[in-house]
């Protein structure tokens, strides 16, 4: 475990340290990290793929992978968004959820194949200007499947994962929701809308059996929080999806700041959620 949480950290610091701010403002910048990511998944033994498309600042493209082709048959989706908010090197946003999707990637390509296909991919224009528009790459991706009419079984969303806070307090909510949730941040949340609730639980199922600390709700799509990351591209595509996050800015007071960087990040708690993820996806039925 501890071997991984030094890989994972070495992702991050590739992303949010060498490379660091990482959009169509930064077109180099963003296109390196494409250009690590696709080889980090490639070496993993899945077949990967780009997907270019364009949007006006420029182009750009999401990077996917698959342990098999679908074939017609139902498959989950792990994502992660890659690109940064502007002046921010976005180490817990969202590095840490591209190096959790790395490091699943590489034991999903060894050893036993999962008993149904997964699909990983890493997405661009998450941010804004992109945000909640078809430029998100998310939402191309999402809308590619609908039109080949591809089966999916529930995607799931990884966005930041790397901030914990054991202080009393540490934690916030949208309103209402602190009366029924912990006021300490030491957990995972997994959130979903109303539709996605049956993947939701069955995920929270899998991943709290491996040992994972979560909190889950299924609330609807206008409480503040529930649609900010690429779930929300699969819902309005008719699709079932979740988030798995620290909770954002709930939490992390770093959010889309300056001070977004590796050294802020809780790697052993990632590298322990990179096995439970694996084992799940594995061995999903």
């Amino acid at each position: 475990m501890e071997a991984l949480a030094k890989t994972l950290e070495l992702h991050v610091r590739r992303l949010a340290g060498y490379i660091g701010e990482r959009n169509l403002a930064r077109p180099d910048a963003l296109g390196r990290a494409g250009l690590y990511i696709e080889q980090c998944l490639t070496a993993s033994g899945l077949e990967t793929r780009r997907e270019d498309f364009e949007v006006p600042l420029g182009p750009t493209r999401n990077v996917v992978a698959e342990t098999e082709a679908p074939g017609g048959r139902p498959f989950l989706l792990v994502g992660a968004h890659y690109d940064t908010a502007p002046g921010t090197p976005g180490a817990d946003d969202n590095a840490s959820g591209v190096a959790v999707l790395l490091e699943v990637a590489a034991r999903l390509g060894s050893g036993e194949r999962p008993k149904v296909p997964v699909r990983l991919a890493a997405f661009a224009c998450e941010e804004p200007p992109h945000f909640g528009t078809p430029e998100m790459g998310s939402f191309v991706h999402a809308r590619g499947m609908r039109s080949r009419g591809e089966r999916l079984l529930g995607m799931l969303s990884l966005e930041m994962l790397g901030c914990y806070d054991s202080r009393p307090g540490s934690q916030s909510y949208p309103p209402l929701l602190s009366r029924f949730y912990p006021a300490t941040g030491d957990f995972l949340a997994l959130v979903s809308n109303l539709g996605s609730r049956d993947f939701m639980r069955s995920m929270a199922r899998a991943l709290d059996s491996r040992g994972v600390t979560l909190e889950t709700a299924a609330l609807p799509r206008w409480v503040p929080g529930v649609g900010l990351s690429d779930q929300a591209s699969f819902w309005k595509h008719g699709y079932p999806a979740a988030m798995l996050t620290d909770t954002a800015m709930y939490r992390n007071p770093r959010y889309h700041g300056a001070d977004d960087t590796p050294e802020t990040l809780d790697y052993p708690r990632m590298a322990a959620l990179v096995e439970a993820l694996s084992a799940a996806l594995k061995s999903w039925i």
